[in-house]
């Protein structure tokens, strides 16, 4: 086991326990900052060290650093929803900016810090990559907002000083999607038949091991200053689809949304959102992100790095295993395993 110890934030959350984990099966020490309540499921079983406080709070983030020579910053809020907007700016920009320059001051050895590929340019030609071009004004909605601020918080830290590695996962799929993701409820939601459509946009996705050895392999290998985005393929979202039906024997959506039709259910999902309280089942922002296709390419973190290329058929296997076992699908749901009828199980 390495004697150096690690600080992991957001520890508990998707990308992050994967990066905990994979820390774990390296033999590395890893601290982990945790604010107090979390569900930390998907800890289960780790040898980690706990420390309770939240990013935004600079004595928590204070504590958390003392003695780490390596941190990985992973904690980040995610909503489309725009009540959230001041909690979004707060976890992401504030949260960012305690956690770099106090590793800064702290003078760790090394920090990677995961941004998303949401803030990088999309060229109308070709996939984008870590030096396309992009302002602010491009940014849709508020998550993208903060966390584009937030990169230049990190950019800041590092022209201070601070050795910093930025990493941009695209589409993560795989085990432990607790919440789960907007991806992930997508899995879940089409195989429970409640998506008989689909809209006319892509995404890049990728293993969420991979995107875990990624931030190792950038810790590692990255250049000083170095951005490298974390993905693996480029497919529409109907092709996703059907990757997912042949998986479980179900079959793909043929009917397309128009723009128009989502952006309208958008709008009416919103509306009544702000007057039950509860999330809107299609937020106008997601909306508008999925007109353009976010198609990315990732060959410099594979020609520099070594990431991983797993097939995304196997991540979406994981993934339906991963909500099988955790009660968000019956048993039975991919091709080959036994339903509960069949053994014996009279739920």
């Amino acid at each position: 086991m390495s004697s150096l110890l690690t600080l992991v934030t957001g520890a508990n959350g998707f990308v992050g326990s994967a990066v905990t984990r994979a820390l774990a099966r390296h033999g590395e020490r890893v601290r982990v900052l945790l604010r107090p309540g979390a569900d930390d499921r998907n800890l289960s079983g780790l040898d980690v060290e706990r420390v309770y406080g939240d990013v935004t709070d600079p004595d928590s983030v204070r504590r958390a650093i003392a003695g780490c020579a390596r941190i990985y910053h992973v904690a980040a809020r995610y909503s489309l929803r725009s009540r959230e907007a001041r909690e979004l700016y707060r976890c992401n920009v504030i949260g960012t900016r305690n956690v770099l320059e106090l590793a800064r001051e702290a003078e760790v050895e090394r920090a990677v810090y995961t941004s998303s590929v949401g803030v990088l340019g999309r060229p109308a030609d070709r996939p984008g990559d870590e030096d396309s071009p992009v302002t602010l004004a491009d940014m849709v909605g508020h998550y993208k907002h903060s966390k584009f601020l937030a990169e230049q918080e990190a950019i800041a830290q590092q022209a201070r000083g601070l050795r910093l590695v930025t990493v941009y996962p695209s589409t993560p799929i795989g085990q432990g999607d607790v919440k789960p993701t907007p991806t992930g409820q997508v899995i879940v939601d089409f195989l429970k038949g409640r998506i008989p459509a689909y809209l006319d946009t892509g995404l890049n996705y990728v293993s969420v091991e991979d995107v875990a050895e990624g931030h190792l392999l950038a810790m590692e290998r990255g250049q000083h200053g170095g951005r490298y985005i974390l993905g693996c393929r480029n497919l529409a979202f109907r092709e996703f689809l059907a990757l997912v039906a042949d998986l479980t024997g179900r079959r793909a959506p043929e009917w397309r949304i128009p723009y128009p039709l989502a952006w309208l259910a958008g709008a009416g999902s919103e509306t009544w959102s702000r007057v039950t309280g509860r999330p809107p089942t299609a937020p106008l922002d997601g909306v508008r992100m999925a007109r353009k296709s976010m198609y990315f390419d990732a060959s410099r973190a594979v020609r520099e790095l070594g990431l991983p290329q797993t097939p995304i058929e196997h991540a979406i296997e994981q993934a339906v295993r991963w909500f099988v076992d955790h009660g968000y699908l019956e048993r039975g749901t991919l091709l080959g395993e036994p339903s509960p009828a069949r053994m014996g199980d009279p739920s």
